[in-house]
């Protein structure tokens, strides 16, 4: 079965009694060369263990059973369970897991299906809970890569670089945890239904060694506040979070000794230069 073509793919949601749902972002791939690029530009082989989110059909799932030597996929939508039975049947090295990602626990994941292999990620994720999964994936400090698929707009801001209009803090999070680097656009025609905005794959290749940043929960507080309000100088942003204990010429004084200018804002500064800032705060 072609699950890209869309005469055989309609008869098979039909079949299901499969209706798509909004709420849980669901647009299937029907263009074949988007999961062979993805699979061959993220690295992805016989030595690796694949979580993948939200298989839907199993396009993407059916590309990496031929690459990968396990894959598990977490698939919410309990209507698509007994469809990917049919359509992976004959995938002998693909597990599919009724649960919601961001309730998964992962090191079970890991333990039970990767043991012995190099754990991955590689995901078209819905776009409603893209946040929210990198954050948990990439916290978890369980995967070597993650290759995934997310808005354009979302891809931009994970790669983005100081000084740029898509950097903020969560530039500086998917940074601080990996090395993200954009691979290729994906149109919206290569999708059922078509969705609105074009997607971006993306490879975020995980830190072994996280940059040094000493208190990691104060380092990312004073990244939030930086760009809390943008418009703002670094100062005046972080006086709501620092003020009960700090004046402005504390601040000011903290930033003169590091060598930042007193009317820099938090999107020139890189990681090493809000951990300094956070450091010198701190103390």
């Amino acid at each position: 079965m072609e699950l890209t073509n869309l005469a055989e793919l309609r008869p098979l949601l039909e079949k299901y009694d499969f209706r798509f749902s909004k709420s849980l972002g669901q647009n299937f791939l029907t263009a074949q060369w988007v999961p062979e690029r993805i699979i061959s530009e993220s690295g992805i082989d016989s030595t690796c263990g694949v979580l993948e989110i939200g298989p839907g059909v199993g396009v993407l799932t059916n590309s990496l059973s031929k690459k990968a030597a396990v894959i598990a996929a977490i698939e919410l939508d309990n209507k698509l369970i007994p469809l990917l039975s049919e359509t992976l049947a004959h995938c002998g090295n693909v597990s599919v897991i009724h649960g919601n990602i961001l309730t998964t626990d992962l090191p079970f994941i890991v333990d039970k299906y990767f043991s012995g292999l190099r754990p991955v990620v590689c995901a078209n994720i819905p776009y409603s809970i893209t946040t929210p999964v990198l954050t948990k994936l990439l916290c978890s400090r369980l995967f070597s890569d993650l290759t995934v698929m997310v808005q354009r707009e979302v891809a931009a801001r994970i790669c983005a670089q100081p000084a740029s209009a898509d950097y903020g803090s969560f530039s500086v999070f998917s940074q601080y945890y990996s090395y993200p680097r954009i691979l290729f656009d994906v149109p919206p025609d290569c999708f059922f239904p078509r969705p609105k905005v074009t997607s971006t794959v993306i490879n975020m290749h995980c830190r072994t060694k996280p940059e040094e940043i000493g208190d990691e929960e104060f380092f990312f507080k004073v990244v939030r506040a930086a760009f809390s309000q943008r418009r703002k100088t670094l100062i005046n942003a972080l006086l709501p979070l620092l003020g009960s204990r700090l004046t402005k010429a504390d601040i000011a004084a903290a930033l003169t000794e590091l060598s930042i200018d007193e009317k820099a804002r938090g999107e020139t500064l890189g990681i090493k230069e809000f951990a300094a800032v956070a450091k010198a705060l701190r103390q």
